[in-house]
């Protein structure tokens, strides 16, 4: 842990009122828990001062606490109070760090009740001129922002928290990205090609299809079809399993993005994706991928990447890429924005657009101290500032898919400050909204925090999802909601994920194990035992005993014979590529339990997981310039948006691993475009 130590500057006060008289100076320790756990820190009291202040102890994630961790220490030292402003998107670090302090505080003898809350004052107003304001740090802003800067415009980027990248930086990275040439690097399995040939059997007749609703959407069954068969005319005479090389086209996608949005709602009526966006996206996403890679993204070059193409939870297909995390992304493009000219202005809320002419040209803004802010645009402004579900009363209020699963309380994945401020302020123009009654649920999160973190999990095509009782309940292959909703129905919508190590990229087909020690997410198996949040065993023995005690909220007391028999019969189904009970797709990840069990430096986990809210699909509407749109369709002059602040992309239900490529996207077409815009 870094230290993070201030000494006092002769110029500070003793806060009398505080009990000087009664202070005794030493060192003194205080802890309380963040958002990801024990929070500790040593005070220093010197003269019955505040004197210095270290904290030794944080699990909180960098790239959101970092400005809390260094800010809230001096701040505290420098107003003599542990009651401190918090920084903005993190303020359970922030007030975490302040409940050690006072806790350490008060065993050294001051009256907490006589400290003063400090809280900083606003500026005079600021006013800045630019060619285009971006509104949204995250990874659509970033993108949106570098893209008009490289197309010579004068770009502002403003973002409402403490740290850059909102939800890119706490995303798993995950990138979906039509690529024929990984997947020629591949082979199609049997249980891939099955479900090829189920598309091939499909008819534009098919109630099921819902093509009388949506007649566009017929022109790319038929095109997914042609291709299919024009892959298997290439590759006649080889065979899936053996020698047939993978398939991915942007029909497919396509495909899937239709299949998996194409959802009823509560109503009655049904939603699909815009055909339009979903084939701007399909089309696009690999460029993107490669745009981030030019500006230093070492991890995106899709050249020979066959062997790391995976399916993340809810993808559809094997089209996956993978960043190596949201944290080096978020830096590798802010030094990117910054090097091209990018002013970026941090914890700075966009309130209000400002109209003249008929024409967006400008934002009206308040720093977090209260401070406002107005930036004029002579091009206009790009809506980045993401979606809802950090305001779950928001999504509840719109929801049209749910019904009583959603409460005004559903723990969220997102981080605090995705509150629907940009729809807000779009609608107020006279925006046009679309799909806003529907949001996607994760249902691999902790259940104790909503995060998606405190886990862990395999591929798609690996994992293996267990009630309570020890039983496979869902195709784990499937759509989220599918996922979710599936969840939702088993005691306090906790089930269990079975992981032991991921084979993906090796010769052999058994998973070996996860090792107690290795590394994932960026923390170990050994830590989230420790810290009460998954079980773990050498043997399933072992695993079973572990589960007897509570972890992520749950103590479901597995019995070795339950485990045994579920993993037996999945592996069977994975030696067969055929799944009789649920149907799933693309099989992988036999465990291979006689390995396990003879090698004690191996284990097997379970993580216990409940569904949160982790994605809105309802937003601004755009069209395929990522123009906004008011509700006669006519383009609002002066006004984009890209990522999660607009709809109709996805849908009913996001794809995952969509959501990334969406942003990249969409941030780049608006960027652009507003740049180049009269």
């Amino acid at each position: 842990m870094k230290k993070l130590s201030y000494l006092l500057l002769s110029g500070c006060i003793c806060i009398s009122l505080a009990g000087c008289s009664k202070v005794k100076d030493g060192k003194y320790t205080g802890s309380s828990v963040g958002m990801q756990g024990p929070v500790a820190v040593e005070l220093t009291v010197e003269k019955g001062k505040l004197a210095d202040l270290t904290i030794t102890e944080s699990h909180e994630t960098p790239a959101v606490a970092t400005v809390a961790l260094e800010r809230i220490p001096q701040e505290i030292l420098k107003h003599q109070t542990p009651y401190v402003d918090v920084a903005t998107g993190a303020s359970l670090a922030s007030r975490a760090i302040m409940s050690a302090t006072a806790n350490a505080a008060s065993q050294a003898g001051f009256d907490l009740n006589k400290f003063e809350k400090y809280a900083s004052k606003a500026s005079e107003k600021e006013e800045y001129s630019t060619d285009v304001v971006v509104v949204g740090g995250g990874g659509a802003g970033l993108s949106a922002s570098i893209s008009a800067a490289q197309q010579g415009a004068n770009v502002i980027l403003i973002e409402k928290s403490s740290f850059l990248g909102g939800n890119t930086v706490v995303a798993g990275g995950a990138f979906n990205a039509v690529d024929p040439e990984a997947q020629l690097e591949t082979i199609l399995s049997i249980a891939q090609k099955k479900t090829l040939d189920s598309y091939l059997a499909l008819s534009k007749s098919d109630s099921a299809l819902h093509f009388d609703k949506f007649p566009e959407w017929t022109e790319v069954l038929d095109n997914l079809q042609n291709s299919i068969k024009n892959h298997y005319a290439t590759y006649r005479g080889k065979l899936a399993g053996k020698d047939m090389p993978g398939y991915d086209s942007t029909e497919l996608h396509m495909w899937h993005i239709y299949t998996g949005g194409l959802r009823q709602m509560n109503d009655g009526k049904w939603i699909c994706p815009n055909i339009n966006l979903a084939r701007t996206l399909a089309q696009n996403a690999l460029v993107s991928y490669d745009w981030t890679g030019s500006l230093g993204v070492k991890s995106a070059s899709h050249k020979g990447a066959g062997k790391t193409l995976g399916t993340v939870l809810g993808a559809m297909w094997p089209r996956t890429h993978q960043y190596s995390n949201g944290i080096p992304l978020i830096t590798t493009l802010k030094e990117a924005a910054e090097k091209s000219g990018v002013k970026i202005l941090m914890e700075t809320s966009g309130k209000s657009l400002i109209m003249k002419d008929g024409k967006v040209s400008g934002i009206n803004a308040e720093k977090a101290d209260g401070t406002k802010v107005t930036i004029n645009a002579s091009k206009g402004v790009v809506l980045a500032s993401g979606g809802y579900c950090a305001n779950p009363a928001m999504v509840k209020k719109y929801d049209e898919y749910w019904g009583n699963d959603l409460t005004d309380r559903t723990l969220t994945t997102n981080v605090g400050t995705n509150t629907g401020d940009g729809i807000v302020m779009a609608m107020e123009i006279g925006a046009d909204t679309v799909d806003l009654g529907v949001s996607q649920l994760m249902p691999s999160s902790s259940p104790l925090k909503g995060t998606m973190t405190d886990g862990i999990w395999a591929d798609a095509s690996e994992q293996i999802w267990i009630d309570g009782k020890g039983n496979r309940f869902v195709n784990e292959y499937a759509e989220r909601d599918v996922l979710a909703k599936a969840s939702l129905r088993l005691d306090n919508g906790i089930f269990y994920i079975l992981y032991a190590g991921s084979n993906r990229g090796k010769n052999d087909s058994k998973v070996k194990g996860a090792k107690f020690d290795e590394a994932l997410f960026g923390t170990s198996i050994k830590s989230m035992v420790d810290n009460g949040h998954i079980f773990y065993g050498s043997t399933l023995a072992e695993l079973a005993k572990a589960t007897e005690k509570s972890a992520g909220g749950a103590s479901p007391a597995f019995t070795e014979e339950a485990l045994r028999a579920t993993i037996e019969k999945y592996n069977s189904y994975v030696e067969k590529q055929n799944d009789p009970e649920f149907g799933k797709e693309v099989l992988a990840g036999a465990i291979d339990l006689d390995y396990i069990e003879s090698h004690p430096d191996v284990g097997i986990a379970i993580s216990p997981r409940k569904a949160s809210l982790h994605h809105t699909m309802g937003g601004v509407k755009i069209n395929t310039n990522a123009e906004v749109l008011d509700k006669e369709g006519n383009a609002i002059k002066g006004l984009w948006a890209a990522g999660e602040v607009s709809g109709g992309v996805h849908g009913g239900n996001r794809l995952g691993g969509n959501a990334i490529a969406d942003i990249f996207t969409f941030g780049r077409i608006a960027g652009k475009n507003a740049a180049e815009s009269k």
